[in-house]
């Protein structure tokens, strides 16, 4: 049996450990947080010689993001251009396939010659970039062609042999919330029959609403799809009122499910969606083909790009930005080779999450420490691959103005509950000897700088760099660098604007069409909205993960995992 760490460990030693190193992100926050303050009255010529190394330091992050940010966006605009069904269909004869390939770029290439007085500029800049797209991909088909010679472990699989189980955890999400989910798997170019709905209700929700709802998605998605099965979770003793113990519950189901009809487990795919999730048409034929063409396909999640799109027009500015800003977030963390861990709706191999035995049923952040569960599993080789297809899901959005705002603060309060990972994290792979000591401090750096940044920096620039000059005295005042740390700070922040210019440039690229029940004045204020960076910033943005961190630390722990409240604008 696979042993991964107990949160809750009553074992002395390893609870001790854990204790250590739940304290140790709190700490670092608390320490920085205070220490400005404390080291701007007794060294305030230090920190403002820090404030102004953290200012370029934060430009050169802004550009690296930035620049990583626009790069991911063109891969996602080229993910939405392939027809990942034809792969998919074309790729278990990978090398009939690339003749296939090369005659077709033999086409466009006549093609082209022929039309040089009949095709427009534009039209000639089309034809020529898909030229260079499928000479890119016919070296990639050839690739998989050599590789599935090599052995059995290689062999590409027969994509009519898959199973797709979409599991939709429910608590008290009403059936309008979730029916566009199952509206967009059904409405997928892959074969319904392959897939398999896994709907994973609560005990706790009210017998009679929770019985509504299934019966109106079942009999509503009667015939739909291959099975709909349905789960009721009863929360155990030992168990939190969260995502992942009652995920764990239906996969469990599941498992018994699939035994029972013989049906092969490294050929599902398990895709733990949150219930608002609108899967993009090509979603599931594009991960059927990355999942069906690669050899460690067992050692692999797979990762949409997640945008809360559902209902952005809908919401007010202060969400609208901060979870516009939450995709770019992922949009450049799909860049990088490494370092990228499952989030929200995503998918596995089932084999691999039955090995792991699947969510801890004691921790509130399931979507992210199911990664790391299966990367100490595989000793550090595993990876989170990036679908280049969006996701959609919906933003915050209450009764009322004010609530919204509320409702989206705890919201990002639950996700800087992911720190409670750290400890769990760092007892899994620091005795494991097969992960190098180098990747070790690299996770453990990548986690507690992400965090501490979360927490710090937008305080930093908003608040504590001008604290020298608040608490410096008289003598630092008259000092050279007393008066120039404004005009310094001013100056470096106004360059750090560039990757607010190019959030702002993108948030219109990736903007669903704006709905006619909204005049076009509605697209001035989603412009001006950006204007408020520098309030929400600190508020709805560090706030919440140092009140995370700070709880973890004392040990005041959530005792359940907050549902976001879901409503549509009828």
């Amino acid at each position: 049996m696979f042993d991964f760490p107990d949160p809750k460990t009553k074992e002395p030693k390893a609870r001790r450990w854990q204790r250590i190193m739940e304290i140790i992100p709190g700490t670092l926050t608390w320490f920085t947080l205070l220490g400005m303050f404390i080291f701007s009255f007794f060294l305030p010529i230090y920190v403002s010689i820090f404030i102004i190394v953290f200012d370029i330091y934060w430009i050169y992050r802004t550009v690296f993001i930035a620049y990583y940010s626009v790069e991911g966006y063109h891969r996602l605009r080229e993910g939405k251009e392939i027809d990942w069904w034809e792969r998919c269909q074309n790729i278990m004869h990978a090398e009939k396939y690339a003749d296939m390939i090369k005659e077709r770029i033999k086409q466009m290439q006549e093609g082209l010659k022929g039309c040089d007085k009949q095709c427009s500029f534009r039209e000639k800049g089309i034809i020529k970039r898909e030229i260079k797209r499928s000479q890119a991909y016919l070296k990639e088909v050839a690739e998989i062609a050599i590789s599935s010679k090599k052995s059995e472990e290689n062999k590409i699989l027969d994509w009519r042999e898959i199973v797709h189980v979409v599991m939709l955890p429910t608590a008290n999400e009403p059936a309008e919330i979730i029916e566009p989910a199952l509206k967009a798997i059904a409405d997928a170019n892959f074969p319904n029959h392959q897939f398999i709905i896994l709907l994973a209700t609560e005990e706790r929700e009210p017998e009679k609403q929770r019985l509504e709802k299934v019966n109106y998605l079942k009999n509503k998605f009667a015939g739909v799809f291959g099975d709909f099965l349905v789960t009721t979770h009863i929360v155990k003793d030992d168990e939190m009122k969260a995502k992942g113990s009652n995920a764990t519950f239906a996969a469990n189901y599941l498992k018994t499910y699939l035994e029972e009809k013989g049906v092969d487990l490294k050929k599902v795919i398990f895709s733990n969606f949150d219930c608002d999730s609108v899967a993009h048409p090509q979603y599931f034929a594009a991960l059927t083909y990355e999942y069906i063409t690669d050899p460690k396909r067992l050692q692999r999640s797979y990762q949409p790009l997640p945008m809360y799109h559902n209902n952005l027009w809908d919401t007010n500015a202060f969400v609208r930005v901060i979870v516009t800003s939450s995709s770019f977030w992922h949009i450049f963390q799909s860049t990088r080779d490494e370092g990228m861990v499952t989030f929200s709706s995503h998918s596995e191999p089932f084999d691999t999450l039955c090995k792991v035995d699947f969510w801890p049923l004691n921790m509130i952040s399931e979507d992210s420490i199911i990664y790391w569960k299966c990367f100490s599993y595989y000793n550090g080789d595993y990876k989170v691959k990036p679908i280049y297809l969006p996701i959609s899901l919906d933003a915050v959005l209450a009764e009322t103005y004010w609530k919204t705002i509320k409702n989206q603060y705890k919201q990002k309060r639950r996700w800087a509950y992911g720190i409670e990972n750290f400890p769990v994290i760092m007892r899994a792979i620091g005795p494991n000897k097969k992960i190098s000591f180098g990747k070790k401090v690299k996770i453990a750096f990548e986690i507690l700088e992400g965090h501490h940044s979360w927490a710090t920096a937008s305080v930093i620039l908003a608040i504590l760099g001008w604290l020298p000059l608040i608490f410096g005295g008289d003598q630092f005042n008259q000092s050279v660098i007393a008066h120039n740390l404004p005009f310094i700070t001013r100056y470096l922040m106004t360059l750090a604007m560039m990757g607010l210019v190019i959030s702002m440039s993108l948030s219109f690229l990736l903007m669903p069409p704006r709905p006619k029940k909204y005049s076009r004045w509605r697209n001035v204020y989603m412009l001006l909205q950006w204007a408020l960076v520098p309030i929400i910033a600190p508020f709805l943005g560090s706030m919440p993960s140092i009140e995370s961190q700070t709880r973890i630390m004392l040990g005041k722990y959530f005792g359940e995992f907050w549902v976001t409240d879901k409503m549509r604008k009828k």
